[in-house]
């Protein structure tokens, strides 16, 4: 099997984690994004036109799943171009510490959370505070520290 086929795979996978388990283990409202940080990891390793595609369809299946045209597809399509833009030149295997991948799952986390809160409370004109502390900040801590334990497994 190749490459491309066992990570198409893996994304299908990812995003049936997502909406199926990691989408339902809520934390006073907060959630993980599995697919985002799967979609960084890509962009990461394959550049910036495959981060940005896959971004795309990622995106365009998680609002077809949450209902949100529109939102996700653009968010994550914006985070797959620039983590692409910091894509591994060699071949090698990037290997990332647990302390690494905590510190950028919460930066990614909390510049797509913001996007991701900015244009839902656009679109719905929602002006509550869960918004901020919930949704952008509790999320992106809850992403973190599931980028956490993901690097901690795979060492």
């Amino acid at each position: 099997m190749s490459r491309s086929v066992r990570r198409l795979l893996v994304a299908i996978g990812v995003f049936a984690l997502q909406w199926l388990l990691l989408g339902r283990l809520r934390i006073y409202g907060t959630y993980p994004d599995g697919v985002m940080l799967f979609l960084t990891w890509y962009a990461l390793h394959e550049g910036r036109q495959r981060g940005t595609l896959t971004g795309f369809a990622l995106g365009t299946a998680m609002d077809a799943a949450y209902g949100t045209w529109g939102i996700h597809m653009l968010v994550k399509t914006l985070v797959g171009f620039f983590a692409g833009m910091f894509a591994v030149e060699e071949r090698k295997p990037l290997l990332i510490q647990p302390q690494q991948a905590f510190l950028g799952g919460l930066a990614i986390a909390l510049v797509h959370n913001g996007l991701l809160v900015l244009l839902l409370a656009l679109q719905t004109q929602a002006t509550n505070d869960f918004l901020v502390y919930g949704l952008w900040l509790g999320s992106a801590l809850y992403t973190a520290a599931v980028a956490y334990l993901v690097a901690l497994f795979m060492r």
